[in-house]
């Protein structure tokens, strides 16, 4: 049957919808042309793989991008760009992707041809033509990566300082100066493997060793001395140090014995600006050796002879960003990967730095006891015979015998007397029955700031000027900790005609005069005495040795150390008063000067329980489900042991944050996982794999650390 016009029905609605399709694709927004439509490509390796500036660790992995012919000569390894990539939640491929928008990211290579068989969406712009990120550099930042758990974009943000244009701009730094001599320094004799280990570097040698220095202010001159034998070999040399008041003694140690122009200090004082300019003089080989805080562990030192960590048991080693590094295990990875010699060194001695001892990786380095007794001053502690002379010196804060030690001292120069805590008193609890105070608006601890001020609350701020306790009703308070401040005014009192200085968070002292004075400060603060002190106070032990951590005694002698090692030597008459129970472990390692038997000791019990660093482990944190879901889901090393979960404390409202904190107000749980010593990078391979897995499928955060700090 045929239409009036003699035309099949059927193909007269054929050509209606055929010209309905023309009409609506010409009304149609025609969609911009990509970058790499219509645009020449660089003739010779076309395709530049990209490591995108994106923490997350599913997207951990070089992404494909095609490089315009106008880029081409800019766009090196190692070169800052900026890409387009995937924003919100579209479905994301590999080198291209539907809208996004602009992400930083680093050159790794340069190839001819890509996997991906579909179009390269194109490099948007070469941010800057120099190579900030060198292959050794990539390889470091890699193998950190994998052993933490984390991503490499994560490590590089750590590794590589923000740009900075003008420094960028400035011209290219001189070329480094000659080789120094060897500098001849007496006090690495003491040590009768020290003038060995020193000629060792100086011939171009690679010795690893564990290092105990003697008390004294000796240790800045010769972490100098083993970074000049170093340069003497034509290598460059890395020294990290816990903060900037020890890395500038270092430095001007350094100085002294090689001159300005061979080393650079990294420290964050400096400036982001100045600290850039820094660190490209090192990148572009003008300076050798660099000494600096925790971030100068990844600087980019032109064939490197030395990597040295000073005070390796100083939490202030460990990031606290994402994947959360410590540096003594960045520099051993450093170590190997560029083969360079390693000096771990510290005046006391780690359960970690024991282990380097034990299984062979490390030699040790320390005097013989006839050097230690002649440089240690005397520590007395609460003995028995003191008890008999004072029944209370025992449960006294100030028992007779601070007071002896303080009073013979100050007939000779300085004292110093080292507390805990900061503050007037930090901790306060009620009078009856011992409940802390708290806060009625946020539940935090009450504290007094001293003098005429109310009690305040240490999280939020507010005062309590009427306070009673919520479990007896009593409005009587007593201190549960006392504070520098508070300590300081006690000293002060007693003793009316002595100066009292104060040295804290707030306000750090770095030197004080040789002159008869109390040097009040809190653990790490203190200052440095010209001559030495000649008496320490080591007061309230108990609020170091009673923290429920593994570490407590290995911290407490830690911080004991460090104070004592400031007092003059027992022939000059230094003496140091510790006031805890004088039969404790670290006590009775600190009367003897012997941190090396006291970490032997403690590694032995590790591995007895088989906690770190005997075994490895991780802490993966989160809802109880989640939790769960990622430990079932998870390719455990064979023998791994899962410990808990048990509950986290819910974050308040009020409270400061910390890192690895739970989400305010949420229930979470944390377990830790345990495996055997050789299985560490199994355990973070399977952790990643199964935490990328949650996050590409949008599940539950799941945190995972991997050697964490805290047990508790």
């Amino acid at each position: 049957m045929s239409s009036e016009n003699g035309r099949d029905p059927g193909e007269r609605g054929e050509q209606l919808a055929l010209i309905r399709e023309t009409v609506r694709k010409a009304k149609a927004p025609r969609a911009k042309p990509r970058t790499w439509r219509g645009a020449a490509l660089a003739g010779k390796l076309p395709v530049a793989r990209v490591l995108v500036d994106k923490g997350a660790v599913h997207l951990d992995k070089l992404w494909d991008y095609a490089v315009p012919a106008a880029m081409d000569a800019e766009a090196q390894p190692g070169v800052r760009v900026r890409v387009r990539f995937g924003a919100g939640t579209g479905k994301v491929r590999e080198g291209r992707r539907e809208g996004g928008g602009l992400l930083d990211g680093f050159i790794v290579e340069r190839i001819a041809e890509s996997d991906y068989r579909g179009p390269l969406a194109a490099l948007s712009q070469v941010v800057s033509p120099e190579p900030v990120l060198a292959p050794s550099l990539l390889a470091l930042c890699r193998g950190v990566a994998d052993r933490y758990a984390g991503s490499l974009a994560d490590v590089l943000q750590l590794a590589i300082p923000p740009r900075n244009a003008k420094a960028e701009a400035e011209r290219f730094p001189p070329p480094p100066p000659p080789p120094p001599a060897v500098p001849p320094l007496a006090s690495w004799a003491r040590y009768p493997d020290g003038p060995a280990f020193l000629d060792a570097l100086a011939r171009g040698g690679t010795p690893r060793a564990v290092w105990t220095a003697l008390p004294g202010p000796h240790w800045p001159w010769e972490l100098a001395a083993a970074v000049a034998a170093t340069l003497a070999s034509g290598r460059g040399a890395l020294v990290v140090l816990p903060d900037g008041r020890s890395a500038a003694r270092v430095d001007a140690a350094l100085t002294e014995l090689v001159g300005r122009g061979a080393h650079a200090l990294l420290v964050a004082d400096s400036g982001p600006e100045e600290r850039y300019r820094r660190w490209l003089a090192i990148r572009r080989g003008a300076v050798r050796a660099v000494v600096g805080t925790r971030a100068a562990m990844y600087a980019p030192v032109a064939d490197l002879g030395l990597v040295a960590l000073w005070d390796d048991g100083n939490s202030s080693h460990g990031d606290t960003n994402a994947p959360y590094p410590h540096a003594r295990d960045v520099l051993l990875l450093r170590a190997v990967q560029e083969k360079a010699a390693c000096l771990v060194g510290d005046l006391g001695r780690t359960v970690e730095a024991t282990q380097l001892v034990e299984n062979g990786w490390a030699r040790s380095l320390e005097a013989g006891r006839d050097q230690v007794r002649a440089a240690a001053p005397l520590i007395r502690t609460v003995d028995d015979r003191e008890v008999a002379r004072d029944e209370a010196a025992r449960a006294a804060r100030l028992p007779s015998l601070a007071w002896q030690t303080a009073r013979a001292g100050l007939a000779r120069g300085p004292v110093l007397v080292q507390v805990p805590r900061r503050g007037y008193v930090p901790r306060l609890a009620c009078e009856r029955c011992r409940e802390p105070a708290r806060c009625r608006h946020c539940a935090g601890p009450l504290e007094a700031p001293g003098g005429e001020r109310a009690m305040e609350c240490a999280w939020c701020g507010r005062e309590a000027p009427e306070w009673h306790c919520v479990a007896c009703g009593g409005t009587r308070l007593r201190a549960q900790i006392v504070g520098a401040r508070r300590t300081a005014e006690e000293l002060g009192r007693a003793f009316p005609a002595v100066p009292v200085r104060t040295s804290g968070r707030d306000h750090i002292l770095d030197t004080v005069p040789d002159r008869p004075a109390l040097v009040v400060s809190t653990p790490g603060a203190e200052p440095v005495a010209e001559g030495g002190y000649a008496a320490a106070l080591l007061l309230d032990g108990w609020a170091l040795l009673g923290r429920a951590d593994l570490r407590a005694g290995e911290e407490a002698l830690r911080r004991w150390l460090g104070a004592a090692a400031l007092v003059r030597g027992q022939e000059d008459g230094g003496t140091v008063a510790v006031i805890a129970e004088p039969t404790l472990r670290p006590v009775q390692a600190l009367v003897r000067w012997d941190p090396v038997g006291h970490a032997v000791r403690e590694l032995a019990e590790r591995a007895e329980l088989g906690f770190p660093p005997v075994s490895r482990m991780a802490a993966v944190a989160g809802r109880a489900e989640d939790v769960a879901e990622l430990l079932e889901a998870a390719e455990l090393p064979p023998g791994a042991e899962v410990l808990g979960p048990v509950p986290l404390p819910v974050t308040d409202p009020g409270r400061p944050r910390r890192p690895g904190d739970p989400p305010v107000g949420e229930a979470w749980e944390r377990a830790l996982v345990r495996v055997r010593p050789g299985q560490g990078a199994a355990l973070a391979a399977a952790l990643k794999a199964a935490r990328a897995a949650r996050l590409v499928k949008r599940e539950g955060e799941v945190r995972v650390r991997i050697d964490p700090p805290d047990l508790g």
